[in-house]
């Protein structure tokens, strides 16, 4: 018999590890993280009056499954549509387990009058989105969705359809081709890169939050994010800040451009299974000394600096930084398929796809 729990943030972070093998890919965030993102006396997007519910699966006693429902009013408002959204929706193979989530998540769409249900989003779409399918069993990066085959299965199943897809990537960076970039050239008209490192970080943190809201302004879903909220959601980064890899661009005095790069922490996450505990300090002084894989977060231009070559230039910076520090791979996270400049800018620059991913939605009628 499966029992549905309410509010049980140990049994939420424990069904991944219940229900997927390591071959799946999956690599949870921080048990901390996790529950510092449900607690809604700390999470700025819970604060913000956004109604939400989350529950757990259980069978024999064991956590089988997870799901979180969320209406970002912003979101709405903005967009103009009337969505639930979903996210961290994982659980075993199983149609009932997955009927019995989905549908507590349904109710509480309909509850809240929303007409939609669309997910996964961990838990905006300027945080983890997504449902991988294809490329399972791929080594993703800091920040990539991860699941195995059968969660876009199930979601079919129970009348989900797919729907904006987006795709990952990966770069060789010993066989990357940097963007041609004229420093010289930027430099006298005006463009200078400012210093990312921690004497200087809650600057460059605060610029880099600037530009994501004003490049991102017009992307579908996008939401700007407060200084609380991108805090929040990045404010982590300091502990692991390689400054050798981001970049904040400036005009004069104003920042226009960002390349948010970190190294890359699944190794770390797996290897002391998103805990802490007595053996992670030395996990991470393994991780801090073999690091050879990076990410790009997000990057950005501001939007009356596009057509300027900025972002080759950064790329080209991004690049040559990571092969001076001795990275190997460089990923990249999700771009929209409807994003072609984007999606050039992969293909110059020697990039492979590593996941596919789509969103799923479903109706929610009254």
């Amino acid at each position: 018999m499966i029992k549905l729990h309410t509010g049980d943030r140990q049994a939420f972070f424990d069904v991944p590890f219940n229900v997927y093998a390591r071959e799946d890919g999956y690599v949870s965030p921080l048990r901390s993280d996790i529950f510092r993102m449900l607690d809604e006396s700390k999470n700025p997007l819970l604060l913000d009056n956004n109604p939400y519910a989350f529950w757990t699966a259980h069978v024999d006693g064991k956590a089988k499954g997870r799901i979180i429902s969320l209406v970002y009013k912003k979101s709405n408002a903005r967009h103009g549509t009337n969505r639930a959204q979903f996210g961290f929706f994982d659980c075993a193979n199983d149609p009932e387990i997955a009927g019995t989530l989905l549908n507590a998540a349904e109710i509480f769409a309909r509850d809240q009058g929303c007409d939609e249900l669309v997910g996964n989003f961990n838990l905006t779409a300027m945080q983890q989105a997504g449902v991988m399918t294809d490329g399972f069993g791929a080594r993703a990066y800091t920040d990539m969705i991860a699941n195995p085959r059968h969660i876009p299965e199930l979601l079919t199943a129970h009348g989900y359809e797919a729907w904006f897809p987006m795709t990952t990537f990966e770069v060789d960076l010993d066989t990357a081709v940097p963007p041609r970039a004229d420093f010289d050239d930027l430099t006298r008209r005006g463009y200078h890169f400012a210093p990312v490192d921690k004497s200087e970080f809650q600057q460059r943190f605060e610029d880099a939050r600037i530009v994501l809201n004003d490049g991102f302004d017009e992307n579908p879903m996008f939401v700007p994010l407060t200084p609380e909220e991108f805090q929040f959601q990045a404010g982590e980064m300091m502990s692991i800040l390689d400054p050798r890899l981001s970049s904040i661009l400036m005009h004069d005095d104003r920042p226009v451009g960002t390349v948010i790069c970190i190294p890359d922490l699944n190794g770390f996450l797996t290897a002391t299974r998103s805990r802490f505990r007595l053996m992670t300090p030395i996990h991470f002084l393994r991780y801090r000394l073999n690091r050879r894989r990076a990410v790009i977060i997000f990057y950005s231009v501001a939007k009356d600096h596009h057509g300027q070559g900025l972002m080759g230039a950064m790329l080209n910076r991004t690049i040559a930084a990571l092969r001076q520090a001795k990275y190997e791979q460089l990923g990249i996270t999700w771009i929209a398929d409807e994003n072609p400049a984007s999606l050039r800018q992969m293909e110059k620059i020697g990039a492979r796809p590593l996941q596919n991913l789509h969103l799923f939605r479903k109706s929610i009628p009254q």
